[in-house]
């Protein structure tokens, strides 16, 4: 008779949620024509702003001096051995909405669990933006992301003309490096 390991459980049960969360983020995403799509997102990247202000408040200096912005206000990540991370946002120019992205990463590895959070990434100038909205963009395996808290962006620096920062919003994982990350862009 084959005993059930409480930890085994905890990391399957992990596991499975993530991936209900990453599929429901996918079916959602691709549910097609939707009237109040751009309005719906708009709000959504208000908030999330607004989260990472109150979060730390020295952001508003990226803000104010990047070229240029990508918001995720979701992201979901799951692993299990294998792993996937999946997030929709939009990208703005001096402060414009100009275009729509994604996030895909796929990894395999010792990894296991499951987290939501936002991301944000800044282009310090135009070279940086024009380089993300080429499509297919993908982050250096060395890229690290900055988790946004109380004086986090008073120690932040660009580093190729990127800044990213990451706000936790659930679950348990080990990792929350941004390297692997790839991005496609689609103008609005």
């Amino acid at each position: 008779m084959e005993r059930e390991y409480p930890m085994k459980k905890l990391i399957t049960s992990i596991f499975l949620q993530s991936l209900f969360i990453a599929a429901l983020i996918s079916l959602t995403s691709c549910a097609g024509w939707d009237p109040d799509r751009e309005q719906r997102k708009a709000d959504e990247v208000k908030m999330t702003i607004e989260q990472f202000l109150q979060r730390d408040p020295g952001l508003k200096i990226f803000f104010d001096m990047a070229y240029g912005y990508a918001v995720f206000p979701t992201v979901g990540k799951g692993a299990y051995v294998v792993g996937g991370t999946y997030g929709t946002g939009t990208v703005y120019e001096k402060g414009n909405l100009v275009g729509f992205a994604s996030i895909v990463e796929a990894s395999v590895g010792l990894q296991v669990g499951g987290q939501a959070f936002s991301e944000i990434i800044f282009f310090r100038d135009e070279p940086a933006l024009y380089h993300f909205k080429r499509g297919n963009f993908e982050f250096s395996a060395q890229a690290s992301a900055v988790a946004v808290n109380q004086g986090a962006a008073a120690k932040a620096a660009y580093n190729e003309g990127i800044a990213v920062f990451i706000l936790p919003k659930g679950g348990l994982m080990a990792d929350l490096s941004a390297g692997g990350q790839k991005f496609t862009y689609e103008p609005k």
